[in-house]
């Protein structure tokens, strides 16, 4: 008579179907996080901006005015010619390869359209910059 061998049971934890699990859930967070996080409604502080450093050199100012044209403040004239911000890019990024350490600042006009502001902003960081400031009034008139 032929003995047959009892298996023996094994003392190891399949991993796989964990490992399987823990890479469906890192894909649904990681597909979801973004989208949690772009509908959040945040009420900004108010409070007074500091101002730039005075020993610094003076901005590039990239401006929008009420009807959208921009306009471009580079060596502390302004430019009374509105530009396209194909042209604007242009100019900014001369102006940043001459002299990177210079700040670049966006100022907008109070009743401007803010999609117009976002393709300035859009427009000067494709120009090589990279910090963009935003130019306040602290005049306290209005309140």
């Amino acid at each position: 008579m032929v003995q047959r061998r009892t298996k023996r049971p094994i003392s190891e934890i399949n991993v796989v179907p964990y490992i399987d699990v823990m890479l469906v859930l890192l894909i649904i967070f990681m597909v979801t996080a973004p989208l949690i996080t772009q509908g959040v409604k945040v009420d900004l502080p108010r409070g007074e901006a500091q101002p730039l450093d005075k020993e610094s050199k003076p901005p590039i100012i990239a401006t929008v005015d009420s009807e959208g044209h921009y306009y471009l403040n580079a060596q502390g004239d302004e430019d009374k010619n509105n530009l396209s911000l194909e042209e604007l890019a242009y100019r900014v990024a001369a102006l940043i390869s001459l002299e990177p350490e210079r700040t670049v600042v966006v100022r907008g006009a109070r009743y401007v359209v803010y999609d117009q502001v976002v393709q300035l902003m859009i427009t000067l960081q494709r120009a090589g910059v990279d910090k963009v400031g935003l130019m306040t009034d602290s005049s306290d008139d209005e309140k």
